[in-house]
């Protein structure tokens, strides 16, 4: 049996010949961390399971072209590796991409359901509350999809058929259009989905995000309209997001943010149950200690309070909750260590 310092040799003189060849094959291997100190409180009690030190994000993310147009996109969240979920649960895309041009480009394997919102759009680890909606939504299936850019390269649009989100093991799937676009300060991220919750069954949603990028600030303000085939429940079954994010400095980010959810319609919905009407109110800081804007390292605090009903039992969002999160996020280019290590 190999012995572990046998073991980490041959890894690293592996990962040194993938570095070597990682100009020609344009192979990026990234490791993603961060770590929390958190303190829930739940109508003035202390959830002792939910407060501490905590581990939140260990992915491995892994990023190459096979051949000209050919390209392929993974990342395995490896926390999430136990008994309770499958292998390719951990993994929140498995995909490859392939552009015949500038234009067009056809995509399939494990994606990102194509919906708005820059609230959805958000990276897990960079986020440090979500809204209910946002929480609760499957967002990683998979499925199939075509991106067509317009001339000018500033609107893209996406066709997507997926697994629904709402599917649970079931055989129910999920169709949606969307379009990103930057035009001056303003940027789009606005979709249309259908999602199936039973045989035939769907639940509708209109996604508008808009941000605007406004110097060192960026405002970003989203509606999350949902609504069944019989329905249209204007504002009535919704989730309002809004974000105001200030660069005070190139090491110091400031923001704010809140979230609403209301279901006052229909049992369809699985992300909002109904009888839903909670708000979010947060804000917290950035900082970014290396030297020449690099983002590879992060420490952040932040705070959020949550009030209003949300009776469903597995609910993230809570009345009366409030969170204080502090934290470190680093993001190491493992091929670059490698060959540091293996070369000093």
């Amino acid at each position: 049996m190999l012995k572990k310092p046998t073991l980490l040799l041959i890894l690293l003189c592996g990962l040194t010949a993938l570095r070597a060849s990682a100009q020609d094959e344009l192979i990026d291997l990234r490791l993603e961390v961060r770590a929390d100190y958190v303190q829930e409180h739940l109508d003035g009690h202390k959830v002792e399971g939910n407060s501490g030190f905590k581990g939140r994000f260990f992915n491995l993310c892994l990023n190459g072209t096979i051949t000209d147009g050919l390209s392929y996109a993974y990342r395995h969240r490896l926390n999430r590796i136990n008994k309770d979920n499958t292998f390719f649960d951990a993994i929140d895309w498995l995909n490859l991409t392939y552009r015949p041009n500038d234009r067009w480009g056809f995509s399939a394997g494990k994606v990102v359901v194509a919906m708005g919102g820059w609230e959805y759009d958000q990276t897990p680890i960079d986020a440090y509350f979500f809204s209910e909606f946002c929480s609760q939504v499957a967002c990683y299936q998979w499925g199939a999809q075509v991106m067509h850019t317009l001339k000018g390269g500033r609107d893209t649009f996406t066709l997507q058929a997926s697994q629904s989100p709402s599917a649970a093991g079931r055989d129910l799937y999920a169709y949606g259009l969307q379009w990103s676009g930057r035009h001056g300060i303003f940027r789009t991220l606005y979709s249309v989905n259908m999602v199936e919750y039973a045989k035939g069954r769907f639940l509708n949603y209109i996604i508008l995000g808009n941000r605007f990028d406004l110097g060192r600030v960026t405002l970003d303000l989203d509606l999350t309209h949902r609504a069944t085939d019989q329905h249209p429940f204007w504002l009535r079954n919704c989730t309002l997001f809004g974000k105001v994010k200030v660069e005070a400095c190139e090491k110091l980010h400031l923001f704010a943010e809140a979230t609403y959810d209301v279901n006052q319609t229909t049992t369809a919905d699985l992300t909002v149950q109904p009888d839903t009407e909670i708000t979010r109110l947060g804000g917290g800081v950035e900082y970014y200690p290396l030297k020449g804007g690099k983002r590879n390292l992060r420490l952040h605090a932040a705070y959020c309070y949550s009030f209003g009903s949300n009776p469903t039992e597995s609910a993230v969002t809570q009345p009366k909750l409030s969170i204080v999160n502090v934290g470190l996020t680093w993001r190491m280019d493992i091929l670059s260590f490698v060959h540091k290590i293996t070369h000093d």
